[in-house]
């Protein structure tokens, strides 16, 4: 039989070249499939990524992937580097600054000024309760974090209706920041009293201490 010259372009022309390689000359090597088939060539090398199956005069190129290994005649199999599963990914620590990030770059806000919000309300501590009911670490009161969807004692969706709650106030006062956290800490209605921050000291000192962590942090 006349070994013929095909190039491999679907499964169709590959059974043809096993057919004409069957009476080629035994000399050479056994090509094994990942499927577990094998097919005899004369020789193999690599072209562009491919591997190219050489027999008679003609050869076929396939997919590096498809190949399992060679095997000689009647020799013991070549070694083939066993294919190993990628190793999982090392577990991520979640942590109070990782939320607030993640928050911060979900609603487009940045990073420093959700972890100075962080900072002044709960410094960071998860279970923070304050005496007025706040919960979590952006004090979310309970009927707060009912409208925004949010189970409180969660942090990670506390830290995300509490950013969400801050990008909100910020829309709402075209991106004043004092007059966002002074709503956020003493409530739109006491905004809206005076017209911009409320003369309050617990809100004053609020709003200056993350105005000022903020500027630092961008420094």
């Amino acid at each position: 039989m006349v070994c013929v010259k095909i190039v491999v372009g679907s499964m169709r022309l590959l059974v043809l070249f096993l057919v004409a390689s069957a009476g080629c000359a035994s000399a050479g090597e056994f090509a094994v499939f990942s499927s577990g088939s094998r097919l005899h060539v004369d020789r193999h090398e690599t072209v562009d990524g491919r591997l190219r199956l050489y027999s008679g005069g003609g050869y076929i190129e396939v997919e590096a992937s498809k190949i399992q290994g060679f095997e000689g005649d009647g020799a013991a199999p070549a070694a083939v580097p066993p294919k190993t599963a990628a190793p999982a990914p090392a577990a991520v620590q979640v942590t109070p600054e990782r939320l607030a990030d993640a928050a911060a770059d979900r609603y487009g806000l940045p990073r420093a000024l959700v972890r100075s919000v962080i900072s002044a309300e709960s410094r960071f501590r998860m279970e923070a309760v304050s005496p007025k009911g706040a919960i979590g670490l952006m004090q979310l009161m309970p009927d707060t974090a009912q409208s925004l969807g949010a189970n409180p004692y969660d942090p990670a969706q506390n830290v995300d209706a509490g950013t969400r709650y801050l990008r909100a106030l910020l829309e709402k006062y075209h991106g004043l920041l004092w007059h966002a956290l002074a709503a956020y800490n003493a409530g739109p209605k006491a905004v809206e009293k005076y017209n911009g921050v409320p003369p309050y000291r617990e809100t004053l000192n609020y709003v200056k201490r993350i105005d000022r962590d903020f500027k630092k942090a961008g420094d």
